[in-house]
């Protein structure tokens, strides 16, 4: 079974930066990809960013297109999503899993507040 670790998160100003990490431990063998998602009070949670494990291709929602960036570090265990030009509607827990998610993998998130 596989454990993830959101953090990194905090409170930002518009047009700031952040940096999360996530590290993952236990098993993790055969995962095609690890994704970054967001939920924001009221609203369903949304993949954001996802990364594949073979050739570390990115994709990204059009909301973060240009502004956020996925990368992993094999040796590390951990994924990043380095977020420039935050915007407010940024505000959310973010969450760390495999792309498709796995359902009782999901970490306590990082919550990111984006306000001047």
């Amino acid at each position: 079974q596989v454990q993830l670790v959101e953090s990194g998160g905090g409170l930002v100003q518009p047009g700031g930066s952040l940096r999360l990490s996530c590290t993952a431990s236990g098993r993790i063998v055969g995962i095609a990809a690890m994704g970054w998602y967001r939920q924001a009070p009221g609203k369903q949670r949304e993949l954001v960013a996802s990364i594949t494990n073979n050739n570390g291709r990115p994709n990204y929602a059009d909301s973060v297109k240009g502004r956020f960036t996925i990368s992993r570090d094999y040796a590390k265990r951990t994924v990043y999503l380095q977020m420039n030009s935050v915007k407010p509607e940024d505000t959310a827990v973010y969450y760390c899993n495999t792309d498709p998610p796995i359902y009782n993998a999901w970490g306590q998130g990082t919550q990111v507040t984006v306000s001047s």
